[in-house]
């Protein structure tokens, strides 16, 4: 073999290590302050029935909270003070950010129910709608980033789901909603959930993650909502096919090592 297929095998294997090796693109979503928050509202947030947050609750520039009681509060409630206000900026921050994603596939006209999704960035140009369940799929990596951007409104039809399988964590979903998210009666619902105008859960909605209203209220009927904490990404665990590509990497150097030392020891 010459020193020139040699060069070339170094060069598959490098390439190949380069792109067989999957990275994090995104990192999981950070939200400053207002990680603290299960929910936040922009104008109010008002309470019927004996809702559970596990965390904060806050509204700005709005000062009006009701119903709690009956509703419960496991964390600090906020109503127009500088956490409030702190809280809001860095949504308004994430929600920026999540906005200028680019997005991986448009989803337009489609029903997010019955499907299952790795990780990417869905766009919708106007409303999108949840009918049945939605598969969330992080293939083993703990660091996988799911994104769903609506031009207008996000809808969950009453007994809908959102699930995520092997590995991931509910803080790596995010939702940036146009204009305003309504989850149906019992949805049962992952992610953070930031809207630019209100959010309303009806009856025995529930969610793993956050309501965060830029502008508008959070509405409320019993329902639970326990954020997932966020952080930095983890870095991802390797799938089959990786270990796959790194052993060819690894046979593809060793090849290209053991003949360039046959050919220097013919030449000596």
């Amino acid at each position: 073999m010459s020193r020139r297929c040699v060069r070339v095998l170094s060069a598959v294997g490098l390439a190949a290590f380069l792109c067989g090796v999957p990275a994090v693109s995104w990192a999981q979503s950070s939200l400053g302050t207002a990680q603290s928050f299960a929910a936040l509202g922009g104008s109010t947030v008002t309470n019927t029935g004996p809702s559970v947050l596990t965390g904060n609750l806050g509204v700005s520039p709005g000062a009006a909270i009701t119903g709690f009681p009956p509703g419960t509060v496991t964390g600090v409630t906020h109503a127009a003070n500088a956490v409030a206000l702190q809280a809001q900026n860095d949504v308004t921050t994430q929600y920026n950010a999540l906005a200028g994603a680019a997005c991986s596939a448009d989803l337009t006209g489609q029903d997010l129910g019955g499907q299952t999704l790795t990780t990417g960035v869905y766009c919708f140009s106007s409303s999108a709608q949840l009918t049945g369940t939605l598969t969330l799929n992080a293939q083993g990596n703990a660091a996988a980033t799911f994104i769903f951007k609506t031009g207008s409104t996000l809808t969950t039809a009453s007994g809908s789901s959102v699930a995520l399988i092997n590995g991931g964590n509910p803080c790596g979903v995010a939702w940036q909603i146009g204009s305003s998210a309504t989850l149906g009666t019992t949805t049962s619902f992952i992610g953070n959930l930031i809207a630019l105008s209100s959010i309303t859960l009806n009856t025995g909605a529930n969610i793993i993650g956050r309501a965060l209203a830029r502008n508008g209220a959070v509405t409320l009927d019993t329902n639970n909502i326990s954020f997932a904490p966020c952080g930095a990404a983890v870095p991802p665990v390797p799938t089959l096919a990786t270990w796959a590509m790194i052993a060819l990497v690894g046979l593809l150097a060793l090849a290209g090592f053991a003949t360039l030392r046959r050919r220097q020891s013919l030449a000596g």
